[in-house]
């Protein structure tokens, strides 16, 4: 709204003024909010460095005993293992709170299986095949920790840009457009008072002069 499209009358102005505080205040309060999003956002970041590498650790150890069991035990047992497994991992979503913004939570379970769950006796395949149905299990359990903590990195990547944009608006176009407005009714509205004042000091000179 440009300055001088608004109406210089004094109601307008107290409602510049009103607007101008309520815009003034809100600019506060988000730019208190961006920067508990980016105090929090350092940290969850930190948490997905470390996540990162244990997900690269946990993977190595994985493939190289999965590596062993194969050369050991043979393709054939270690695929017989694999298919004979009868629970299945299940990941169960949920959400929850960052400053007022959601975020998820993501939660597996029957991620480790005990020996009744594996579907294949314990005298059929070696120690081997076990470490590397372990390893993986533990490869597992880590990517959906990590697959968490990325997706709540990026959620608050993505709030912190827009309320950077919320905080700008209101900086540096919305409160200046609105003092700007200010600026012109009180111009205007002592500019008509100067001129009326004039006017009356002419009419009364009329008054006072003698017939």
């Amino acid at each position: 709204m440009a300055a001088h499209d608004v109406t210089p009358t004094r109601s307008v102005l107290l409602d510049l003024k009103r607007r101008i505080k309520l815009s003034q205040s809100g600019h506060r309060i988000l730019k208190m909010k961006r920067d508990g999003l980016i105090i929090e956002f350092f940290e969850v970041m930190d948490k997905a460095r470390k996540m990162r590498a244990g997900v690269a650790s946990d993977f190595q150890l994985a493939m190289k005993k999965i590596t062993i069991a194969r050369a050991v035990d043979g393709e054939v047992a270690v695929r017989s293992a694999a298919y004979a497994l009868k629970s299945h991992p299940e990941v169960r979503l949920s959400s929850a709170s960052i400053m007022g913004m959601v975020v998820p939570k993501v939660e597996a379970e029957s991620i480790h299986t005990d020996i009744t769950s594996k579907g294949y006796g314990v005298i059929h395949t070696s120690a081997y095949t076990e470490e590397a149905a372990a390893a993986f299990e533990k490869l597992l359990e880590t990517l959906v920790r990590a697959a968490e903590i990325e997706t709540t990195m990026k959620k608050l990547l993505d709030e912190i840009e827009k309320t950077k944009r919320r905080v700008n608006a209101l900086e540096f176009k919305i409160v200046p457009d609105l003092q700007e407005s200010e600026r012109f009714v009180k111009f205007r509205l002592e500019e008509m008072e100067r001129e009326n004042t004039t006017r009356l000091k002419h009419l009364k000179g009329k008054e006072e002069v003698p017939e």
